[in-house]
């Protein structure tokens, strides 16, 4: 590796600049490691690198499961921990990438640039860069203000050779809003916090359906398939609904069709039951019978003895 241009994931610090603090536990880096060995499967533009909260952090997971389901990969994610933040789940899962990784390309980088990929993300431009375009902007700012002196001038003279009205009266806009602005803050305060609440609320619910759906005595049923379609759904797809109504109906055929064959084998072997206990009756004779026949026997066979 010492003349070569290909760099490990641990070695390279472009790439693993997050993969060693909390951020790892917020799905973006994982994201990018598939990108890294699957380039084109993972839409970066969907990955958020400033996921702080979990809502936030299980957008992204929601793409990695996405990619994994395309790549039909088998690895179950636990959401619910990793997102907690807790060392030792997202050490695990982050060694059981490592692995992947390794097993697909030896875990090199190749040509893949980390940095230049990661700015198609939501956070994941590079910081210095952040600074250059605000030194920018700055400089900008600072050359607008010291050309205007030249315009002002222009104004002035424009207005000797043009004198004003003295009775229209020049209306400028007051430093601060007033007491009507002071309320439109506070009304807009009071919504944001009225939809955070809702969000935060239906959240809840979302997540208790989740836990209900990883029960083990109901995970496997066509309607917690059709759940879980809806929500790890990565996109606004229209016919989301359609599709997983679709999965459990389909999934209901086959189990009519399956109780439709049941029925039927169950019915032959009835039939076939039957048949065999009239065959052993007509072939077994009660006591009494035997007797009988035997008594029309032995009368038949002597004419001396009556019957």
């Amino acid at each position: 590796m010492g003349t070569s241009n290909n760099q490990t994931y641990s070695s390279s610090p472009r790439f693993g600049a997050g993969a060693r603090d909390l951020r790892a536990a917020s799905g973006a880096i994982q994201c990018q490691l598939m990108d890294a060995v699957h380039p084109g499967m993972v839409p970066m533009h969907k990955v958020n690198f400033d996921a702080k909260n979990e809502y936030d952090m299980i957008q992204n997971y929601k793409v990695l499961q996405d990619v994994f389901n395309k790549l039909k990969i088998t690895k179950h994610i636990e959401v619910s921990k990793l997102v907690k933040g807790r060392p030792l789940d997202n050490l695990e899962f982050m060694q059981w990438m490592k692995r992947y990784c390794d097993s697909v390309n030896g875990g090199l980088l190749n040509s893949y640039n980390p940095l230049e990929r990661r700015e198609a993300c939501k956070g994941g431009k590079d910081p210095s860069k952040r600074t250059a375009s605000t030194q920018a902007s700055i400089k900008s700012s600072t050359t607008a203000s010291k050309t205007q002196p030249s315009h002002n001038t222009r104004r002035t003279d424009s207005s000797s050779v043009h004198p004003v009205n003295p009775s229209v009266k020049i209306t400028r806009p007051a430093s601060s809003g007033g007491p009507a602005y002071d309320k439109q803050i506070t009304e807009l305060k009071l919504s944001v916090d009225t939809l955070e609440k809702e969000r935060d609320f239906y959240f809840a619910k979302l997540r208790d359906i989740e836990i209900l759906c990883q029960a083990p005595e109901i995970e496997n049923l066509p309607v917690v398939g059709a759940i879980h379609r809806i929500l790890y759904a990565t996109d606004d797809n229209a016919s989301l609904l359609e599709e997983a109504q679709a999965m459990i109906s389909q999934n209901q055929k086959l189990a009519v069709v399956v109780e439709d064959e049941l029925k039927l084998e169950t019915q032959k072997r009835k039939n076939i039951l039957n048949l065999e206990v009239n065959a052993a009756a007509d072939s077994t004779l009660s006591p009494k019978r035997r007797i009988s026949d035997a008594s029309d026997v032995h009368c038949s066979g002597s004419p001396l003895v009556s019957c």
